[in-house]
């Protein structure tokens, strides 16, 4: 990592007064993580800040420090720095009118492990290399001299352990499970994090998946998988976190190249999850040309349409 752009970044943090973290919409582990973790820093700072997500946050406060000051609603958007993590896009803040068509003196720090799609942000940190946003934060911790405490060193954890299905995808670096085994010996408390991100599916959530796999069907021209949920598969009480991982579990289908999962949202959209362990396949090309994104080995995108089981199978509408 470039210690002098982190460095900046930090600069840039000591300057603002009021500040605003922003992740994406339906956040995962490592979102959530790292935007815990800057607010575990501004708290030290004595900064004001607002920790913002346009989805409401349905882990226990309990998981990761701050996680309870979250909103899912700005009543302004007077704020001199607004940091984004995690995001991928800026549409998926849900905060676009807001960040593009922000004051002069408003600035934008954007720190993320997705590959980039266009420029919006003043101060960009970015590493696709990086397994996770949270394993950046952990050199923005270095990089500043910043003592990693407990509550930091669980943050890291969660987000490399959320964002690398356990240390499973190929996304783990030598360098990350370093980094894991440092945040373990300061304090990360594996067993709470284990608890709050693997072992938190419910008997629905685990009917809901049942449905995905007795829907798989395999593509043997490409020997690519695809299965569905409709809208009605997913009851009101399951979680979005509930649901996290179960592209990337059949992704270790041995006999697949990659899976396909396409979900009929309550909104009338269809969200799409592609998944691969193969190392010569790339995903995301497929999900940008979709309008998604994302990374080589686990992307995603949304379309307009409605799921339609027909005589020569699943259909978009």
């Amino acid at each position: 990592m470039d210690t002098q752009l982190l460095q900046k970044a930090y600069t840039l943090i000591e300057s603002a007064e009021n500040i605003l973290i922003a992740i994406h919409e339906q956040p995962d582990g490592d979102a959530l993580a790292s935007a815990c973790l800057m607010a575990e820093i501004l708290s030290r700072l004595n900064k004001k800040y607002e920790l913002y997500c346009s989805s409401r946050i349905t882990q226990p406060d309990s998981f990761l420090p701050h996680l309870e000051e979250f909103k899912n609603y700005q009543e302004n958007f007077n704020f001199d720095l607004i940091i984004i993590l995690d995001c991928g896009s800026v549409e998926r803040t849900k905060l676009v009118k807001e960040i593009l068509n922000r004051r002069p003196d408003q600035r934008v720090l954007e720190i993320d492990h997705h590959p980039k799609i266009k420029d919006y942000a003043d101060l960009e940190i970015r590493d696709p290399a990086a397994a996770a946003t949270a394993e950046i934060l952990y050199y923005f911790l270095k990089a500043n001299k910043i003592k990693i405490n407990k509550n930091l060193a669980n943050c890291v954890l969660a987000g490399i352990l959320t964002d690398t299905g356990n240390f499973l995808y190929p996304s783990t670096s030598p360098a990350t499970v370093n980094i894991a085994s440092e945040m373990l010996a300061s304090g990360a408390k594996l067993p709470q994090i284990m608890e709050n991100t693997w072992r938190n599916k419910s008997i629905a959530s685990m009917k809901t998946w049942g449905k995905a796999l007795a829907r798989l069907k395999i593509n043997r021209q490409y020997d690519f998988g695809f299965t569905v949920l409709k809208s009605e598969d997913v009851p009101a009480e399951i979680t979005e976190e509930e649901l996290e991982g179960l592209a990337g579990f059949l992704s270790n289908l041995n006999e697949v190249n990659g899976i396909l999962l396409l979900r009929q949202m309550p909104d009338g959209r269809i969200r799409g999850s592609l998944r691969t362990a193969r190392p010569n396949i790339d995903v995301s090309k497929l999900a940008r040309s979709l309008g998604g994104g994302g990374h080589t080995k686990a992307a995603g995108f949304t379309v307009e349409g409605k799921l339609e089981k027909t005589e020569n199978g699943w259909k978009i509408i």
